[in-house]
């Protein structure tokens, strides 16, 4: 094992200034607010949308499907936890009688700032540069909005650059580069 330090940028977004639009969800799919029984269709797809991602090194629970219903579990016990800004996104294929789960996004209060934080927005690949991860985004922040909160953040894996582009456009702006240390095997 060695250790690796992975460059992080926290980015934040002011939600005063940003117009929060939301964005129409395309034919086919459909968007699942939170509801407790949905905490282990969130988890199945977060482990769909991160296993073989980098950022599955840097939070090894991304990885492993019981480290992401743990991680689940944990983020909806939160006291910060914002239900309405957690959703779950599906899509209905015209030839399945039962929906593919394909996205995922989480928002929780930071009662340390009372800012919105972003947790673990994810899109599975196979559904990947279709706008779905600006949909939930915009979903996520609209929840922060009626939650009363000025402010969001998040932060996100530099080498992740789709997803750096992606924050960019929605107005996040970077305000600080962190180094996350992670234990990783030798290739």
């Amino acid at each position: 094992m060695a250790v690796i330090y992975f460059k992080r940028y926290r980015m934040e977004i002011d939600l005063a200034a940003a117009a929060v639009d939301l964005p129409p969800v395309p034919p086919g799919f459909d968007l699942l607010p939170w509801t407790d029984t949905l905490l282990p269709l969130h988890a199945q797809v977060k482990y769909r949308c991160f296993r073989q991602e980098l950022d599955a090194n840097v939070f090894p629970s991304l990885g492993d499907r019981d480290g992401c219903r743990r991680l689940m579990n944990d983020i909806s016990h939160r006291t910060g936890f914002l239900p309405q800004a957690t959703w779950l996104l599906q899509y209905w294929p015209a030839e399945q009688r039962k929906p593919e789960l394909c996205g995922t996004v989480q928002g929780v209060l930071d009662e340390s700032n009372g800012q919105g934080a972003i947790q673990n927005l994810g899109v599975v690949p196979s559904h990947r540069g279709h706008g779905l991860g600006s949909i939930l985004m915009s979903r996520a922040l609209a929840g922060f909005v009626a939650a009363g909160l000025g402010r969001a953040y998040l932060e996100v894996t530099a080498q992740n650059v789709g997803a750096v582009r992606l924050y960019e456009r929605l107005g996040f702006r970077r305000v600080k580069t962190v180094y996350k240390a992670a234990e990783v095997a030798y290739a």
